[in-house]
């Protein structure tokens, strides 16, 4: 119970409205974004954890690796159970150049049990243009292993997926928008009052006789570069990074079933209700019991089923919230009445229901 209630109290803490974040966390320069790669390639040096017979891709791109290195081998004649095909993704980040290193995730495509101790040869990586942006080689790294013996085994985690790390060289300049002029900020989480303080803030800061900032829609602020930045948008930018800015939220309530964790932040409030709340357990409990016959009788011995039926309602428990009543009393007074987590998960649903919850309710 404690180890329930305790994690809510330290949400509950963070008032609405008296910290302030940097603009860094709460928007971006709009055009300047990481750009999503992908590419096939072929994992070497497995201890007999590879792709076997059945997967005709792996011995196919084994076979076309060695023709372009001069050995002829069909690919029928090929056992690939120390090599395995894999998919190669990467996030090539903005404004990356030619010779800089990012890191690649690889996974297996076929029925590789492993890719644990593999090495990643040479493989371009595409972006969705086609392009060749990176060439990645390098030792897989798994964040876990297989290990089996006759029909038993264990595995941790997952061994047919890991990564490379410093795995891939660019070889062409990322697709990136620099600001010249005018640019836009792009919300995180898009919100009307957030992105008119951002605009309040930064025209207060550049104070002119023309508003620099213009809040355009909940996502979107358009800001005009001053004069004296003209030829240094990049300090501009740097200098927007810094800035303090009072942020504003939906009220939500997030609710893991799975888990049985509750968040709520302290700007979520409850309308007056009276809330009773009571379990009812149903037990059938199924025995089984020999049934043997008498001596020298024509009978025979079986197994009868007795089933026992029983039925128990607990009392119900009631709590009354009274207006204006924040989450830190709700969860003293859920508290107080011994409530589980899966019953407070109850209870929030049907105070949602009932609309005395003045929050989003999202269940994940």
């Amino acid at each position: 119970m404690k180890g329930f209630w305790v994690p809510i109290a330290l949400c509950a803490t963070l008032a609405h409205g008296e910290a302030t974040t940097r603009l860094k966390e709460l928007a971006s320069v709009q055009g300047v974004r990481e750009n999503q790669l992908i590419g096939y390639g072929l994992v070497v040096g497995l201890n007999g954890t590879g792709d076997r017979q059945q997967t005709i891709f792996s011995a196919q791109s084994l076979a076309n690796l060695l023709q372009q290195m001069g050995v002829s081998v069909p690919a029928v004649a090929i056992r690939v159970k120390n090599t395995a095909s894999v998919m190669v993704t990467a996030n090539l980040p903005a404004f990356s150049q030619p010779g800089s290193r990012i890191d690649l995730n690889v996974a297996a495509m076929g029925d590789a049990s492993s890719l644990q101790g593999g090495l990643l040869v040479l493989t371009s990586i595409r972006a969705i243009d086609g392009q060749v942006y990176a060439i990645g080689q390098g030792p897989v790294v798994t964040g876990g292993f297989s290990t089996s013996k006759a029909d038993n085994g264990a595995t941790v985690n997952h061994p047919t997926a890991g990564r490379v790390p410093n795995g891939a060289i660019v070889e062409r300049p990322a697709p990136s928008v620099t600001p010249t002029g005018k640019m836009n900020l792009q919300l995180n989480h898009p919100d009307f009052t957030t992105a008119s303080r951002i605009s309040e803030v930064i025209n207060k800061k550049y104070g002119t006789d023309k508003p620099l900032a213009k809040a355009e829609n909940s996502g979107t602020i358009a800001i005009t570069i001053p004069p004296q930045f003209a030829s240094r948008e990049t300090d501009f930018i740097a200098e927007l990074e810094r800035l303090q800015v009072e942020t504003d939220r939906v009220a939500r309530v997030v609710v893991n079933e799975r888990t049985g964790t509750i968040i709520m932040g302290k700007e979520v409030r409850v309308s007056p209700v009276a809330i009773m709340h009571g379990n009812l357990t149903v037990e059938i409990q199924t025995t089984p019991e020999v049934s043997q016959p008498l001596p020298l009788s024509q009978g025979k011995t079986e197994v009868v089923q007795q089933t026992n039926v029983s039925a128990s309602e607990e009392k119900s428990r009631n709590l009354v919230l009274s207006k204006g009543a924040t989450v830190e009393e709700l969860v003293h007074a859920l508290g107080a009445i011994g409530s589980t987590p899966r019953d407070v998960i109850a209870i929030l649903q049907s105070l949602r229901a009932a609309g005395a919850l003045e929050a989003e309710l999202e269940v994940i």
